[in-house]
C-alpha cells in the first residue's frame, strides 16, 4: 500500500496506559491532517489518561475500546482486518509484553492478531523498564516479526526522572509509520542531496544570502532514506534538522559546496541539486567589520560569479549517474515558468529539472510546495503539488529510476 498523499489509508492508532498518551493526540491529529481516515483504539488505562472526546474530536471518528462491543459485526476482528497501518503510540511495557506474547485479551490486542498491515510500536515508559532484559527480549521479538520500533527518545521522563524512554515526538512517529509502508525500492543506491542556502560572507557579521529554508532538500533526503538508500545531505544553512540516519556534510559557501559536490558525487546512482546556490560572491572579504562611519552614506560592493555547480556537474557525470537540478523563478504565469524552465535545462545539461514558482509567500521556508519536473528533452514528467515530503517522494518516483 502507498503512502502517497493522494491515497486515503485507513490508520488505526491503538493508544496504551501511560503519561505520554497526551502525545498521541498529535499523532492521530497529524495523521488526519494528511487526508487519511483514523480510528483510535484507546485500552482503559489509556483513557485515564486522556478522554474519549478527545481523541473522537480529533480524529472525526468514534473511539474503539470494548472488546464485547459490535460483536454482531465482529468488530474485534474488522478493525485490525481493514487496517492499512496500525500504530501503536504510546506502547508501555505492558502492551509491548501483550503484543509480544499474542495475548489479545482486550480490543487492541485482538486488532492486532487480527490484522496483517505494517505495524509501528512507539515505545514510552521509564528507563529502567525500557532496560528489563523481558522488554529487551520483547522488543527483539517484534522486531523480528516484522515491526517497526520507533525510540524511545532520551529526555524528561515522568517526575523528575531523566534518561532514555521518552515517546519520540509525534512527526518522527508519522514520518516513520508511513514509511513503514514504503517498498525499499531504492535499496542499494547511491544519493546525494544538497540542501539550504548558501552564503557569501561580506565580514565576519554579514553576508549575502537567500530565503532558502531546506525544508524540500531535507525531505527528498528523508524519503531517499526511507526508501532503502544510501544518503549524502550537502546542508548549507539548514532552518530545519537533518534527518537521521543520512551521512551530513555542512558547507557554507558556493564553492564549498562545490568542493562537498565533487567529492562525494563520482559514485553516486543519483544527485539532486536542491540547495539555493549564490550566482555571486564579494570579490573581497574584509576581515574586520564594515562600519558605517568607514563607508559613508552609500556602499559599494563589487560582485564576482560563482562556478556553476550544475553544469559542471552533469558535464562531467558519468553515465550511471542521474543528475537533477533545481530552479525558483519569480514569475506568476505558468507558460512563462516552463519557458524559462525548458531554457535552463538546456542551458544546464542536466537529466532532469525540477522547476517551481517562488515570492515572498511562496516557496520558500513553507511547509508546502507545488513543483514541475521536466525531462532533458523539456518534456513534462511530473506535476506535482503538496507537503514537502509528500512532494519529495513524488519526485523520486520520477527520476529514481530513470
Amino acid at each position: 500500500m502507498s503512502a502517497d498523499a493522494r491515497t486515503v489509508l485507513r490508520i488505526v492508532v491503538g493508544v496504551s496506559g501511560g503519561i505520554a498518551a497526551y502525545k498521541a493526540v498529535a499523532v492521530v491529529r497529524g495523521f488526519v491532517k494528511l487526508g487519511h481516515d483514523v480510528h483510535v483504539v484507546a485500552t482503559e488505562a489509556a483513557l485515564r489518561f486522556v478522554g474519549k472526546p478527545t481523541f473522537e474530536a480529533i480524529s472525526r471518528n468514534p473511539v474503539e475500546t470494548d472488546l464485547y462491543e459490535g460483536v454482531a459485526e465482529v468488530r474485534h476482528v474488522a478493525i485490525g482486518k481493514s487496517a492499512d497501518l496500525i500504530v501503536i503510540a504510546p506502547a508501555t511495557a505492558n502492551t509491548i509484553a501483550k503484543l509480544a506474547a499474542g495475548i489479545a485479551d482486550d480490543l487492541l490486542g485482538n486488532t492486532v492478531l487480527a490484522s496483517t498491515a505494517p505495524l509501528v510500536v512507539a515505545p514510552a515508559m521509564h528507563t529502567e523498564m525500557w532496560r528489563n532484559p523481558a522488554t529487551v527480549a520483547n522488543i527483539a521479538m517484534l522486531r523480528e516479526r516484522g515491526a517497526t520500533v520507533v525510540g524511545p527518545a532520551t529526555g524528561a521522563l515522568t517526575g523528575t526522572d531523566e534518561g532514555t524512554g521518552r515517546l519520540e515526538e509525534p512527526q518522527t512517529i508519522i514520518h516513520a509509520a508511513l514509511a513503514a509502508l514504503r517498498p525499499h525500492d531504492l535499496a542499494g543506491k547511491r544519493i546525494v542531496v544538497t540542501a539550504g542556502g548558501t552564503r557569501e560572507p561580506l565580514d565576519p557579521v554579514r553576508f549575502l544570502g537567500n530565503r532558502s529554508s531546506g525544508r524540500q532538500g531535507v525531505a527528498l533526503a528523508t524519503a531517499a532514506r526511507d526508501r532503502g538508500a544510501d544518503v549524502t545531505l550537502i546542508a548549507a544553512h539548514l532552518e530545519v534538522e537533518p534527518p537521521s540516519g543520512v551521512r551530513v556534510i555542512p558547507a557554507g559557501t558556493a564553492r564549498e559546496l562545490q568542493d562537498a559536490v565533487g567529492s562525494t558525487a563520482a559514485d553516486a546512482d543519483l544527485v539532486i541539486m536542491a540547495a539555493a546556490v549564490a550566482d555571486y560572491r564579494p570579490a573581497e572579504t574584509r576581515q574586520a567589520k564594515i562600519k558605517k562611519e568607514d563607508s559613508g552614506k552609500k556602499l559599494s560592493l563589487r560582485l564576482v560569479q560563482n562556478p556553476d555547480i550544475l553544469v559542471s556537474l552533469a558535464a562531467n557525470a558519468r553515465q550511471q549517474t542521474t543528475v537533477v537540478g533545481f530552479a525558483a523563478e519569480t514569475v506568476s504565469d505558468r507558460d512563462e515558468l516552463l519557458k524559462i524552465g525548458r531554457a535552463k535545462l538546456a542551458r544546464k545539461g542536466c537529466d532532469f529539472l525540477v522547476v517551481n514558482a517562488v515570492g515572498w509567500q511562496q516557496g520558500f521556508a513553507t511547509e508546502s510546495n507545488d513543483v514541475v519536473v521536466l525531462e532533458r528533452s523539456g518534456n513534462i514528467v511530473l506535476e506535482a503539488s503538496g507537503s514537502k515530503l509528500s512532494v519529495a517522494h513524488r519526485i523520486l518516483d520520477s527520476v529514481a529510476t530513470a
